[in-house]
């Protein structure tokens, strides 16, 4: 990566996603649920997210790296939209909710970032 601060971005993003699995999985085991399920085809997503971000970081275009993020924020937009349509518990649904808010906020930042980084 060519910008610096991209990498203290993603460990932001890292971090927050990884307090937002342990929040979820908390509510899930306090709702009497050992383990949350995982899809099948959003496991397939992610994987394919990681090959194809692991591939453009290789390039070290700031661009392509961004529109894969980007590409992986959709995937997760789209999976908490899906969850807030089904019907979750309501203390589940708040916080789905909020992460929902928080994540849709990063996606957007990195598409603006990508944006930027197409014009350059």
């Amino acid at each position: 990566m060519k910008a610096p601060q991209l990498k203290s971005l993603f460990n932001e993003y890292s971090s927050q996603r990884s307090q937002f699995a342990t929040e979820l999985q908390s509510q899930a085991r306090s709702l009497g649920r050992s383990q949350p399920e995982e899809s099948g085809s959003a496991a397939g997503a992610l994987h394919r997210t990681w090959i194809n971000l692991k591939s453009a970081i290789t390039s070290g275009d700031d661009h392509a790296i961004l529109a894969e993020c980007e590409r992986g924020e959709d995937s997760a937009v789209e999976q908490y939209e899906k969850a807030m349509n089904d019907n979750l518990p309501a203390q589940f649904l708040e916080i789905v909710s909020r992460q929902y808010s928080e994540i849709k906020n990063a996606h957007d930042r990195i598409k603006n970032l990508r944006d930027t980084a197409k014009a350059s």
